[in-house]
């Protein structure tokens, strides 16, 4: 810890690195996933071959895929955009197979009622469907982000940037402090970002705080 408090500018620095190479993804991912996810939904056979793809990609190993992306994009391994590929790629593999699921927790009952006023099939599932849908994708974005957060230290292998840096300085120096301080500092970065992105639920989805409190009230 006493490593942490005497380099916290560095530690700010490689903050800000890893929290760039670990939410740009995210973020690329959504807008991938999502209407992927709501394509899909319905459609059996679709839906099928995507989540098996999705599974596929996110049993390669983070380190392998570092190494094979170069080998197929026009990236370098020491290229920043070649762990941010990588992770997108980690994202939507992990979103696209809880789209459909967020999606299927919508009650049919509100699905027949937006059919009902004249919603067509798109205009149903952008206002109706997905903003409904919201909850469970929190869920899923939090695990994704706490999951590109620890990815990103294996990103200091091959030398890209990031809190996971004092993991490999650490070690090649022999510097049980300096890791140690790595650990806390991607610990609590991913706590930060877990509890911004559930508030984040929150305020998007204020009909369920409503909704428990009418129920808590009527109790």
């Amino acid at each position: 810890m006493q490593y942490l408090f005497t380099h916290l500018d560095d530690a700010w620095e490689l903050t800000l690195v890893h929290l760039y190479l670990s939410l740009l993804p995210l973020a690329l991912g959504l807008l991938i996933a999502v209407p992927l996810g709501a394509l899909v939904h319905r459609t059996r056979v679709l839906r099928r071959l995507v989540t098996i793809a999705a599974s596929i990609i996110f049993t390669i190993p983070s380190l392998a895929l570092f190494v094979v992306l170069p080998l197929i994009i026009p990236t370098t391994i020491l290229s920043p955009s070649n762990v941010i590929i990588a992770l997108t790629l980690y994202t939507v593999a992990l979103l696209v197979r809880a789209v459909p699921e967020a999606l299927d927790a919508v009650p049919p009952a509100v699905l027949d009622a937006a059919t009902a006023v004249g919603y067509r099939p798109f205009i149903r599932v952008l206002k109706v469907e997905l903003p409904l849908a919201i909850p469970v994708l929190i869920a899923s974005l939090r695990v994704v982000a706490v999951t590109n957060i620890s990815m990103v230290s294996v990103g200091s292998v091959i030398g890209v940037g990031g809190l996971g840096t004092w993991f490999t300085d650490g070690y090649q120096s022999d510097k049980s402090d300096q890791i140690i301080a790595g650990i806390v500092a991607i610990f609590v970065v991913a706590i930060v970002i877990d509890t911004l992105i559930m508030l984040l639920g929150k305020v998007t989805t204020p009909w369920v705080r409503t909704g428990g409190t009418a129920k808590a009230g009527a109790r």
